[in-house]
């Protein structure tokens, strides 16, 4: 079983940036991909970032790539999202979430399972 809390939203200007953490608790953590979604007002859920247990591999949306680093200590069973150049498409509630142990990154979030209860990131124009 894990347990999963983010941190770190809030409001932001267009431009600036905002470091997303998500807590984990568990033994699995350091064995399994963590990924983070994000949902905005009225759309569905969609994938934002993936890194894989050890952090050998990152995945990106086409949309935050080159603006987003996902990154991952698992001594402190953690993951971040670090938010550079934000924009208002940016605006939604931010999600991490875990796979099973073993398994890759996936942009599927029915892929996933655990989750986190999501962290509010708002971007003012």
């Amino acid at each position: 079983q894990v347990q999963l809390a983010e941190s770190g939203g809030g409001l932001a200007q267009a431009g600036g940036s905002l470091r997303l953490s998500c807590a984990a608790s568990g033994r699995t953590f350091s064995t399994s991909s963590v990924g983070w979604f994000r949902q905005a007002l009225e759309k569905e859920r969609e994938f934002v970032a993936a890194i894989s247990r050890r952090g050998g591999t990152e995945d990106y949306a086409d949309s935050v790539k080159g603006r987003f680093t996902i990154s991952r200590d698992n001594a402190k069973n953690m993951v971040y999202l670090q938010m550079n150049s934000l924009k208002p498409e940016d605006t939604a509630v931010y999600y991490c979430a875990v796979r099973r142990a073993y398994l890759p990154t996936s942009r599927d979030s029915t892929n996933y399972d655990y989750w986190g209860q999501g962290t509010q990131v708002t971007v003012s124009s």
